[in-house]
């Protein structure tokens, strides 16, 4: 507002009152520049974040992988791998073996033998004598017979006296998976692992199978799918009490589609909840679906649980985790990806000089190295490394966070990191009070990834009960690969001996931990006839 010289007034104070106003008017227009100018700011930093994740690489990914449809081409001119196709496996070759090339291939897979021999005209030395053997030289080759259908005709033979007509004894006929279904073990063992572990929808398989010549339509495969996946439930019922008596558990949850969830429009988002619990030796892997997100619902999973709960920053645990005997720990990880999220969407000249981020980033980075070199000492040294080592570094970066916090703007990216940080220190930094615990919950987003991957093939799920289904089949399939077991020999086994189990201990022996991979291989190739 433009002042006339004439208008102003003769007396002091009344001079001073319009220098205030109208100095209260120019802050209030600078406050609004500054407003502006930190949105613009704002708006920028997420633009170049966006830029970031849309175009730069990502740690994600493996090197390469945009030439995924090249990748014929690229290994096939590979001196190394053309070096080697021939190897021959003696003992020497064998030794070679395990420093570089090609990996022998399993042992507890069947062999067949080829036998190439000379022929009797070959066998006859020029001077005259008879050649003798005197050994052999081996190589392998991997081979596959894909799709390998066939039917399982189960014959139950009858018997009956001559000479009483009406007493006829008919053999028993052990329980099947499905009762009246044409769906063997090995059928439905293999639907579900190409469902869940190699995310092939149901409508991909039905289209495998009609280039067979089988007529299986979805609506049957999804039948199948759900009757097959209720014969788990007592082996998760035991998996779950065994999680529960975990000193610790790791929790996470995705979002997933239920078309037909009752009382919600089919665009409404459900959840997939993943527990993780076990040392790696007896490791469980628990999905639960559930239509919200609500702290209703961890309460409903961790019913009577005491222990340390690893989680990231979402409230929903919290209900559970103030209930007494539960102490909750957060992710370091989560943190430190903030942080580099802000280091992303630094302008180019700031980025190439060294920042508060920066800062930020070697400190955690320090913590990760620490943990990385004590991976494999027992939990009392580990307890003792971080105490020794890890608590200095966390004490150095409180000081610089207490330091930092103030003169950072909250809405900025390293803003909110430095407040992610602030808010979920102590629980960040619970690790140091058990070596059994880890510095982060990637334990649970890694569990949790197989059905990141699948969801982005199959979509959604139809029903409720479908996406139960899908929870309990993943659940075994991802503690079978956590225990070191092949996912389809160990369902088939789940299949065939679940419908005729007649006690606890019957279910506790199927177990993951209790399974041996090459007993379930071999009983793959045990021969058929007579079963």
């Amino acid at each position: 507002m433009k002042i006339n010289p004439n208008n102003l007034p003769n007396d002091v104070e009344s001079l001073k009152a319009l220098v205030q106003k109208q100095q209260n008017l120019l802050d209030e227009k600078q406050a609004e520049v500054d407003k502006k100018q930190a949105r613009v700011e704002q708006l920028e930093e997420q633009w170049r974040l966006f830029l970031h994740r849309k175009f730069a690489s990502q740690s994600e990914k493996a090197p390469g992988q945009g030439e995924l449809f090249n990748e014929t081409e690229e290994t096939a001119e590979d001196p190394i791998l053309e070096l080697d196709a021939e190897a021959i496996l003696s003992p020497e070759t064998k030794t070679k073996a395990k420093t570089r090339g090609r990996k022998p291939l399993p042992s507890e897979l069947p062999r067949v033998k080829v036998i190439h021999d000379l022929p009797e005209s070959e066998r006859q030395c020029p001077c005259g004598c008879q050649l003798s053997e005197i050994g052999e030289e081996t190589s392998e080759q991997l081979d596959i017979i894909p799709a390998k259908i066939r039917v399982l005709q189960h014959i139950q033979k009858k018997y009956a006296c001559k000479a009483c007509e009406d007493k006829v004894k008919t053999a028993f006929k052990p329980a099947q998976p499905i009762p009246k279904s044409n769906a063997s073990a090995g059928l439905l063992a293999h639907i579900a692992v190409s469902k869940y572990q190699d995310a092939l929808p149901l409508y991909r398989q039905e289209g495998m199978f009609k280039r067979v010549g089988i007529h299986l339509p979805r609506q049957t495969l999804a039948n199948w799918v759900i009757r097959s996946s209720e014969l788990l439930q007592p082996l998760i019922n035991l998996m779950r009490d065994q999680l529960l008596a975990s000193p610790v558990i790791h929790c996470d949850e995705t979002v997933v589609k239920v078309l037909k969830e009752p009382d919600k429009p089919a665009s409404s988002q459900s959840y997939m909840w993943v527990q993780v619990a076990g040392p790696p030796q007896q490791r469980i892997i628990l999905f639960d679906y559930d239509q919200g997100r609500s702290g209703q619902v961890p309460l409903r999973l961790l019913s009577g649980y005491q222990g340390y709960l690893q989680t990231d920053g979402y409230e929903g645990y919290n209900a559970v985790a103030s209930q007494p005997g539960v102490t909750q720990l957060c992710c370091m990880a989560h943190a430190r990806r903030k942080f580099m999220e802000a280091k992303k969407a630094q302008p180019k000249a700031k980025a190439k000089t060294r920042s508060k981020v920066d800062v930020a980033i070697d400190m955690i980075g320090k913590l990760y190295g620490l943990e990385r070199a004590y991976q494999d000492a027992t939990p009392e040294n580990r307890y003792q490394m971080r105490q020794e080592k890890a608590k200095p570094v966390l004490e150095k970066l409180r000081h610089w966070l207490d330091k930092t916090l103030p003169a950072v703007p909250p809405t900025t990216l390293l803003g909110k990191a430095l407040n992610y940080l602030h808010k979920y220190w102590s629980r960040l930094t619970t690790y140091l009070e058990d070596g059994r615990l880890n510095i982060d919950n990637n334990i649970a987003e890694n569990a949790i990834r197989p059905f990141v991957i699948g969801r982005k093939n199959w979509l959604f799920s139809d029903t409720p009960r479908g996406a139960h289904a899908s929870a309990r089949i993943y659940s075994v399939i991802e503690s079978a690969k956590a225990n070191g077991l092949e996912p389809y020999a160990y369902l088939k086994q789940l299949f065939t001996e679940l419908p005729r189990v007649n006690s606890v201990d019957d279910v506790e022996a199927l177990l993951p931990w209790n399974q041996n991979l090459t007993t379930l291989l071999m009983n793959e190739t045990l021969p058929q006839d007579g079963v």
